[in-house]
């Protein structure tokens, strides 16, 4: 939330009657408003997996409940709810990383999906090189770029300096540039901002 401002009205009015008395309806409400966000970032984390998407967001949901009476009102709810859910898909991520195994048969490989159509080139090679970036970057990138968050809302998702946020989405942004110019996606004189 910019300074100075106040807590949305509406959310706040929810909150209040939830916490008070456990209002269904209220969280209803809450959870209408607020779930498309969280389930969007929620998707990226998981590599577009609609279930680990919903299991996230509903495990975000349980672990807000929780601390939605001591919630301060110093961000917008929705950059809190989102900041819970990434920690939510980060912990997921570690989960699976630390049960598959190291050792795999390639035998065992299901076959990669084929080559994109030659309209979907460019989307795919910009993922690829997101997908490349350390993962400060590369979140830092998405909710900035892709999501619309500003820097002082990612430092709050995230538990950063909101100049950490700006300095890992220029060298994000410089990264991708440098790894698209080097596979010829894009031509040396084109540069973006």
């Amino acid at each position: 939330m910019e300074p100075n401002s106040v807590p949305d009205l509406d959310d706040a009015r929810l909150v209040k009657r939830f916490v008070r008395g456990r209002d269904e309806g209220a969280f209803r409400a809450l959870y209408r408003a607020h779930t498309p966000a969280m389930l969007a970032v929620a998707w990226r984390y998981v590599d577009g997996d609609r279930i680990d998407a919903e299991d996230v967001v509903q495990e975000a949901w349980i672990r807000a409940t929780e601390k939605l009476p001591s919630f301060r009102w110093e961000s917008a709810l929705r950059t809190w709810l989102v900041g819970i859910a990434i920690n939510c898909a980060r912990n997921r991520a570690r989960g699976k990383r630390a049960t598959q195994s190291r050792d795999v048969d390639l035998a065992d490989v299901v076959e990669l999906p084929a080559a994109p159509a030659a309209a979907d080139i460019a989307t795919y090679d910009v993922e690829r090189a997101v997908a490349r970036l350390p993962e400060g970057y590369r979140e830092v990138l998405i909710l900035h770029d892709v999501f619309g968050y500003t820097h002082d809302e990612i430092a709050r998702m995230l538990g950063v300096e909101s100049g950490t946020s700006k300095s890992q989405l220029s060298r994000a942004r410089s990264s991708v540039r440098r790894w698209l110019t080097e596979k010829g996606r894009i031509g040396h004189e084109r540069r973006s901002e």
